[in-house]
């Protein structure tokens, strides 16, 4: 910062100082040369010079106060200086400036209508004083000097009005300057709110993609893990084979979750891969399948219009939720069914299963367990996280225990309004 924004800064920070140092100086220009008179003369126009001058210290941090005070000084000469006046009577114009500027509305409207009448009593004063032809007004009319003396009276009230129409002038641009720094404040404020919540939002979005791959990808391959190892003693090829379906699974995980890093380090690359989509619903359900769990899909009606990208992405999300919470608790022998109905409003899905579902396994409810059953750490988070998905696309879901037993999972995504 150049010298001169330095200083600009430091007077803007301290008012009362810089107002002080002004006053101080008005002091040495105005009262302290009354104190050169001699002993005992100019005494009364040192402190009236001094009442005067002094209180431009407080001309903005306390304009009304201060202005009070030197109106009083001024009136107080009158009768005390009635020839002269004083010198110092200059500054009532630069009060008058600070009172348009920094006072409330009414204390600038009073300070101008006492200074036009100031200016009104000193051309009285001066039209009263002693001449060499006369004595007070008479000799100054008789005299023609009429005209003189209200062209001056005038000036005096012109420069009054014109040091109030620039304090004016300063007061609009300052107010406009505080509400323009105060929209600014609010502006910062709200521009942190809005990155709080986008942070927030994101961050919910990477727990449920977070919870999506990594749950459905860990429960296949525990199912075949599980798998394996009773089979490798019966039969190996079939060990073989579970232990290829949980490399296939693994591989197809690490690949999400290296688009899903991609994503949040800004890679190029990381887009290039869709997204998974409805269309993928057939590979996800063999993927299932080798991992033991018998899945049956159906779709009735037809597509009306394509749902957006998003849309199709939770419907992914719905089913592979959905089959996922087979895999852990419907038990084995579980067979589960897919259903996918396109109806004039948009998709519905449907996902059932005729295991255990939640009535056995308390660690698929979202609500408290049951004395004694110990809760799986984040279960229930998979069905938070598909209601919260499906919200997003005004659609609804609801998840409950079955009749007759198993789980069931229903699922609408409207389409999206041209």
């Amino acid at each position: 910062m150049l010298l001169h924004q330095r200083l600009y800064a430091w007077t803007q920070a301290n008012p009362f100082k810089v107002d002080l140092a002004g006053a101080l100086l008005a002091i040495l220009f105005f009262a302290f040369p009354f104190l050169l008179m001699g002993v005992g003369e100019g005494l009364i126009e040192f402190f009236l010079s001094l009442a005067i001058c002094l209180p431009l210290a407080w001309r903005r941090t306390r304009p009304v106060p201060a202005a009070a005070v030197m109106a009083a000084a001024c009136l107080i000469q009158l009768p005390l200086v009635p020839e002269t006046g004083l010198p110092a009577d200059v500054l009532v114009l630069v009060m008058v400036h600070a009172l348009a500027a920094y006072a409330p509305r009414w204390a600038s409207l009073a300070g101008l209508a006492l200074a036009l009448i100031g200016g009104v009593l000193l051309i009285l004063q001066y039209v009263a004083r002693p001449t060499i032809s006369g004595v007070g007004t008479a000799a100054s009319l008789a005299n023609g000097m009429i005209w003189f003396w209200l062209i001056m009276l005038v000036a005096v009230d012109a420069v009054v009005l014109v040091c109030w129409t620039f304090g004016d002038l300063a007061r609009t641009r300052r107010l406009a300057m505080e509400s323009l720094r105060d929209r600014a404040r609010r502006l910062e404020v709200e521009r942190q709110q809005e990155r709080d919540l986008a942070a927030a939002d994101e961050r919910t979005h990477i727990a449920r993609e977070m919870h999506d791959i990594v749950a459905h990808s860990l429960s296949v391959i525990i199912t075949q893990a599980d798998g394996a190892r009773y089979a490798s003693a019966q039969d190996p090829e079939i060990a073989t084979a579970t232990l290829g379906t949980i490399a296939e699974t693994g591989r197809g995980s690490l690949r999400e979750m290296r688009r899903l890093l991609g994503v949040l380090r800004g890679d190029d690359g990381a887009s290039t891969r869709p997204l998974p989509s409805l269309a993928d619903i057939g590979d996800l359900v063999e993927g299932v399948k080798r991992a033991g769990l018998d899945v049956q899909v159906l779709t009735a009606g037809a597509m009306r219009r394509a749902l957006p990208a998003g849309a199709e992405l939770t419907a992914y999300r719905v089913v592979q939720e959905a089959l996922t919470n087979v895999l852990k608790h419907a038990g084995p022998l579980a067979r589960a069914r897919v259903e996918l109905d396109w109806t004039a409003r948009g998709l519905g899905i449907t996902v059932t299963d005729d295991g255990r579902g939640a009535g056995a396994d308390p660690a698929l409810n979202a609500g408290t367990p049951s004395d004694g059953a110990a809760r799986t750490p984040g279960a229930g988070q998979g069905i938070v996280g598909m209601k919260e998905r499906v919200a997003l696309y005004d659609g609804t879901l609801e998840a409950a225990p079955a009749t007759g037993g198993g789980f069931r999972v229903d699922a609408f995504i409207p389409y999206t309004e041209a």
